[in-house]
């Protein structure tokens, strides 16, 4: 304890100038040629898959020729009833291998999604720049869908793939109250050995599809 008082005392005693904030935060922020495609680089950077296809047809067809796909026993999909324009309030125009088989509605206790293989949901914004899907809990009863999965597959529209962060945060509306995060490559650890580990403490794979041109 009297360590830690002196440590205390010490960094009490700093005086660091104050900095007033910017009012605007503005400037020539970075472009791409070709956003989508910079963001695919991007996803696979950071250690995802990402697939450029027409429509959620082509998702299906890519997702079938995964074999944990093709025998996973538990899958959730938010794809039938989210609002970004796959399939708004009509369940028939999206493939039922995408609808899944579990209901979050009827799961009280979300311990109990604990075995959960796979998870296909929508993304509401992608970043060019980073590789980073927007996504919330809006329509969402548990939110550890995201982290517990085995296996996430995340849809986003071409239309929806923008430069840069900054446009990025322009166009978000984050729930109030709620929650959101930027998601960016499947779960990793360097922290023992310095050694990379993918799939440490979260999804094993992260699977991102762009969907239209």
């Amino acid at each position: 304890m009297e360590t830690k008082n002196k440590i205390l005392k010490k960094l009490r005693r700093q005086i660091v100038d104050q900095v007033d904030l910017p009012e605007v935060v503005d400037g020539p922020w970075i472009k791409h040629a070709n956003p989508a495609d910079k963001f695919v680089e991007m996803v696979r950077f950071a250690g995802g898959e990402c697939h450029s296809v027409s429509d959620l047809g082509q998702v299906v067809e890519k997702l079938s020729e995964f074999e944990q796909f093709r025998t996973a026993n538990r899958v959730f999909s938010g794809l039938a009833a989210n609002e970004i324009g796959f399939a708004p309030g009509d369940q028939s125009s999206v493939p039922a291998e995408l609808l899944g088989n579990v209901v979050l509605d009827e799961t009280e206790d979300p311990h109990d999604l604990e075995n959960l293989d796979f998870v296909i949901y929508p993304g509401q914004l992608a970043v060019a720049e980073n590789g980073a899907i927007w996504v919330t809990d809006e329509e969402l009863r548990h939110r550890v869908v995201f982290f517990i999965t085995q296996f996430l597959v995340l849809v986003v529209r071409h239309q929806d793939v923008v430069d840069n962060m900054h446009e990025a945060y322009s166009k978000i509306a984050p729930p109030q109250p709620g929650f959101g995060l930027f998601l960016s490559g499947p779960s990793k650890t360097a922290d023992i050995e310095q050694s990379l580990v993918i799939g440490a403490h979260g999804c094993r794979e992260l699977n991102v599809f762009i969907v239209g041109n």
